[in-house]
C-alpha cells in the first residue's frame, strides 16, 4: 500500500520549522549570556560572532543589533571622541537592560561593539570608512550595507539622542538614561572627613577676616568667571562631555568648530559665544561704574560710542551664528507711527 507523500512533506516542514526555531532560541540565549557577562551590557563582536548572529542567519531575525564601530588606535584623537561616545553607548545599553528587565523587549535588542584591528572584514562588509560610526541591523536586513546608520545629529546629545534614535527605529522603549553619580560613596566620605577636620581652622580665619573671601578682587574675578561659565554653555559641555571640535567626515584633515544644527554645540563654539557675551557684559559694567566718573564729557562720549560699537558688533555675530545654526532670524519692527 503506497504511503501518501503529503503527510511526509508536512512532517518534514514541521521538523524544519522546529529546528530553525530552536536555532534562533539558542542564538538569543547566547546573546543574553554574553550580555550578562558584560558590566555595561555591551557585547564584543568579531568577524566570527558577526557571522553567527547576523550574516549566517535567515530573516526575519527575532532581534535587532545596534553596533558601535571602534578603533583603539584613534582613542587619543579628541576630535573623534570615540572613548566618550563608547562610554555613552554603554550607558544607553545598561539603561535599556535595567529599564526592560523581565520584559519581552529585553531579548529584542542587543548592543554590541566591534574593534577595527580584529574585525576589518566586518568593517568592509558594513562599508565603514570613517569614525564615529553606529549601525542598526534590523530583523529584516539581509545585506549589512542596507542597515541604517546613526547620523551625527543622532548622537549629538550623546546617550539621550541615541535613545531617541533607538526608540524611533525599533519601537522599543529605552527608558530614562541612568548615569552614575559624580562622586562615589568613598569619595563623599573623604570629603566630609576633610571638611570636618579643616572646619575649626577655616572658621577661625573667617572670623579674623584673613581669607580670600575678604578680597574684593577675588570676588570681581569670580563674578566674571561665573558669567562666562554660564553664557558659554561650559556646564553643558562638561555634563555631555562635548569635544572642542570634530573632524570633517568629507575631509578628515579639516576640523569643524561650529556645528550647523540646533541639537548640538561644540566646546569651541560655546567658548566663542561666551567670549562675545563677556565682552558686552564687561563693557556695560565699565560704562555704568567707571565711565560715569570721567569728568571730560568729550572723552566720555568717544569711549561710550566705541563701547557701543563693539557691543553691537559682538551681539550681531551671536545673532548671525544663531540664524546659521537654527534657521531662525531676528527682525526689527518699527512703530507704525514711524512709517
Amino acid at each position: 500500500m503506497a504511503i501518501s507523500e503529503k503527510p511526509i512533506l508536512l512532517l518534514l516542514l514541521i521538523s524544519l520549522a522546529v529546528v530553525f526555531s530552536a536555532a534562533e532560541s539558542d542564538r538569543v540565549a547566547e546573546l543574553l549570556s554574553l550580555q550578562s557577562r558584560s558590566k555595561s551590557g555591551l557585547i564584543h563582536l568579531d568577524d566570527h560572532s558577526l557571522s553567527r548572529f547576523l550574516t549566517s542567519t535567515k530573516t526575519p531575525r527575532p532581534y535587532s543589533i545596534l553596533i558601535f564601530f571602534d578603533a583603539t588606535q584613534l582613542h587619543d584623537k579628541p576630535e573623534l571622541n570615540l572613548q566618550g561616545l563608547l562610554n555613552e553607548f554603554g550607558l544607553l545599553a545598561s539603561s535599556f537592560i535595567s529599564n526592560n528587565k523581565d520584559s519581552p523587549a529585553a531579548s529584542k535588542l542587543f548592543f554590541c561593539y566591534m574593534e577595527f584591528k580584529e574585525s576589518q572584514s566586518s568593517f568592509s562588509q558594513f562599508g565603514v570608512n570613517s569614525l564615529p560610526h553606529i549601525r542598526l541591523v534590523g530583523p529584516n536586513v539581509k545585506s549589512l550595507k542596507d542597515s541604517e546608520q546613526m547620523e551625527q545629529g543622532d548622537y549629538s546629545r550623546l546617550a539621550d539622542s541615541m535613545s531617541d534614535f533607538v526608540e524611533s527605529r525599533t519601537k522599543l522603549s529605552v527608558g530614562p538614561i541612568e548615569r552614575p553619580p559624580m562622586f562615589s560613596k568613598k569619595q563623599l566620605g573623604f570629603f566630609v572627613a576633610a571638611f570636618l577636620a579643616w572646619a575649626p581652622f577655616v572658621i577661625k580665619k573667617v572670623l579674623a577676616g584673613q581669607t580670600l573671601l575678604h578680597d574684593s578682587k577675588i570676588w570681581l574675578g569670580s563674578a566674571v568667571f561665573v558669567y562666562f561659565f554660564s553664557v558659554s554653555g561650559a556646564m553643558h559641555n562638561i555634563i555631555r562631555k562635548m569635544p572642542l571640535f570634530l573632524a570633517d567626515r568629507n575631509d578628515p584633515s579639516k576640523l569643524i568648530f561650529f556645528y550647523q544644527g540646533s541639537g548640538m554645540q561644540l566646546g569651541a563654539e560655546g567658548f566663542a559665544v561666551g567670549f562675545l557675551y563677556t565682552i558686552v557684559g564687561l563693557l556695560l559694567a565699565f560704562m555704568t561704574h567707571v565711565l560715569v566718573r570721567v569728568k571730560n564729557v568729550t572723552a566720555q562720549r568717544v569711549i561710550m560710542l566705541f563701547a557701543l560699537f563693539i557691543s553691537f558688533f559682538a551681539v550681531k555675530k551671536v545673532v548671525s551664528l544663531d540664524n546659521w545654526k537654527t534657521g531662525y532670524g531676528i527682525h526689527a519692527f518699527w512703530p507704525s507711527s514711524w512709517n
